[in-house]
């Protein structure tokens, strides 16, 4: 029944394109119709010339059929060459795509190829035969104090007519608003995350009143938590009062008249990255005359060059108004205190990192590692079972051994559980927050990934050092998020899969050769962290989230002090969470698996 209700709202939205582009597109028939119809139509005789003689008509005729002639066969060569070219560029495609399916493909071994550097995974072989050479290396350890080069970041002081004032200043007056806007997030904590600084951003667009947004339960997550259960709302409602307004729920008048069911209330579905012109010439109309929408799902569904304004909000939404609740805050805090004691050694820093060696990221890869065929039937059946037919479609090729290559294939502890032994060997201070936290602690928390999701983020915001051994959401926004806090620069190592491949397919290299490369590779990360994207007007290109310089920082540096560490992420962390301290160069790492 809800799903035949939730039909009704959509042919209301479909209506009004419809509207449109019968309005449109019946002024660009008409105007096409008479200018193509003129170029259809026969060409009326040309006037004849006065003072021609016959003769002379005659020899321009001639003339005139001879020169269509030359071009008639012209294009005819031109075809048949063009033709007999794409025969010959179809071929090739062809040949490109064989011989990669079975140099890297599942044919290879039947074939008797030579695996294709890259495209195997060796990482576990590169370890054994380098353990012995790294125990007997007698160089010193890296000192997290010297190894970053750039430390800090000049960022321009913005002026006192900022944004922030021209935009939201008690000089100006505001219209009215213009009604409720629903939104459904999705996905796992930070695509939620990203939902609900897009939609402080439309609602701030549309001067809409937002409805705290509703989590869609996604089928691999697995997570039903609701907004309050990750985020305090009433820190949410309080920080953005002035700016935006928020309510927990619609007024009952406006359930009423849609039967108390969100289903019924007009239902957009926005193409992803949306530009702000969209949100104005198709939303706001409908909003403006229901008083309410509803946008289903809503994630990435706002583009990221939007007026400065409107950027602001999102800065305010994801580095102020979201702090994580209460429950999550008082344990998160624990862990971190737990490192820094664990980490004395290193004057209380401590590296993060991030695995993301999940099951489901693992099938959807279509990697190979070394489970053999029994990995690869539990991959085939996860697949099946969370994509059904996805995999399966004729048009689909799959290549693990090229998207090895490619640097597609997500790193296990050695470049999962079972490799850990092995990476203990090399770092034995490594804690995971199950063993920082007692199971009584994290018992509240299991069976809500999101939850324990910001347990990890918290954590890892804190670190020396983060490092991601993959794309995603989480990654993402941690380094976004490092880089406002801490004078502009990301500590993060993202490891260059596509040359990690090739030296762990090289079975000669020496434990130097290799140290050497991951040093440059660590100094190329080093100038990676302090980017800032050159941003012209609004023409950003890149994620505000990944990249909050310089519009977060010129346009929020008046709504508080970056000075004060408190005011970060949960609002409960003080100063000294951060305070250098003597260093040393041991390293102690915190796990995320």
């Amino acid at each position: 029944m809800a799903t035949n209700k939730n039909m009704k709202a959509k042919p209301y939205y479909h209506q009004q394109n419809t509207n449109a582009a019968a309005s449109g597109g019946g002024g660009g028939g008409y105007s096409s119709e008479s200018s193509n119809g003129g170029s259809n139509s026969p060409s009326p005789p040309p006037s004849p010339r006065r003072h021609s003689s016959i003769s002379h008509s005659r020899r321009r005729l001639r003339t005139k059929s001879f020169s269509f002639f030359r071009r008639d066969s012209f294009a005819l060569t031109v075809s048949f060459i063009f033709r007999r070219n794409l025969r010959y560029l179809v071929l090739l495609c062809l040949l490109y795509v064989s011989g990669l399916i079975m140099c890297v493909g599942p044919f290879a071994g039947l074939v008797g190829h030579t695996p294709v550097p890259g495209s195997v995974y060796r990482s576990h072989e590169i370890f054994g035969k380098l353990w012995d050479q790294i125990q007997s290396d007698n160089s010193s350890a890296i000192d997290l104090s010297s190894v970053w080069k750039y430390k800090r970041l000049k960022v321009q002081k913005p002026c006192l007519n900022s944004t922030v004032g021209r935009y939201f200043g008690i000089e100006k007056e505001s219209p009215g608003p213009s009604g409720f806007l629903i939104v459904e997030a999705n996905g796992g904590l930070n695509q939620q995350r990203s939902a609900i600084c897009n939609a402080v951003a439309v609602a701030g667009l549309l001067n809409a009143i937002l409805v705290i947004p509703r989590f869609e339960f996604n089928s691999v997550w697995k997570d039903p938590s609701e907004f309050g259960d990750i985020y305090d709302e009433d820190h949410f409602v309080a920080t953005l009062d002035g700016y935006i307004k928020v309510v927990r729920e619609l007024p009952d008048l406006l359930m009423e008249r849609y039967d108390y069911n969100m289903t019924n209330i007009p239902t957009f579905r926005v193409q992803a990255w949306a530009p702000a012109s969209y949100y104005m010439g198709e939303v706001y109309p409908v909003l403006r005359e229901q008083g309410v929408i509803r946008i289903a799902p809503f994630a990435n569904r706002l583009a990221m060059n939007v007026p400065p304004h409107i950027q602001l909000l999102r800065c305010m939404a994801n580095y102020k108004a979201l702090r994580f609740s209460d429950p999550i805050s008082t344990l998160a805090e624990k862990l971190v205190k737990r490192m820094i004691e664990k980490s004395s050694g290193t004057g209380g820093k401590y590296v993060s990192i991030h695995l993301r060696f999940e099951e489901d990221m693992v099938a959807f890869s279509c990697c190979l590692y070394d489970g053999g065929k029994a990995e690869k039937l539990e991959m085939d059946m996860f697949r099946e079972k969370w994509w059904k037919g996805k995999f399966k479609r004729k048009d689909r090729v799959i290549l693990p051994g090229l998207n090895r290559i490619n640097g597609k294939c997500p790193l296990t502890p050695l470049e999962a559980e079972r490799h850990l032994a092995s990476l203990l060997k090399m770092f034995p201070l490594v804690y995971t927050k199950e063993s920082l936290a007692t199971p009584d602690e994290l018992a509240p928390f299991e069976g809500y990934s999101s939850r324990l999701a910001a347990l990890d983020y918290t954590v890892c915001l804190f670190s020396e050092v983060f490092v991601t051994t993959h794309g995603g959401n989480f990654p993402h926004f941690l380094m976004g998020h490092r880089r406002f806090l801490f004078d502009g620069h990301s500590k993060t190592i993202n490891p260059d899969k596509r040359k990690l491949v090739l030296l762990f397919q090289d079975m000669n290299i020496s434990w130097v050769t290799f140290k050497d490369q991951m040093e440059i590779m660590l100094s190329e990360n080093d100038r990676k962290g302090i980017i800032v994207p050159r941003v012209r007007k609004i023409n950003r290109k890149t994620s505000i989230y990944t990249y909050p310089l310089p519009e977060c920082r010129y346009q929020m540096v008046y709504l508080y002090s970056f000075e004060d560490l408190s005011i970060i992420q949960d609002g409960c962390w003080s100063s000294n969470f951060y305070r250098p301290r003597n260093s040393s160069s041991q390293v102690i790492i915190l796990l995320l698996a």
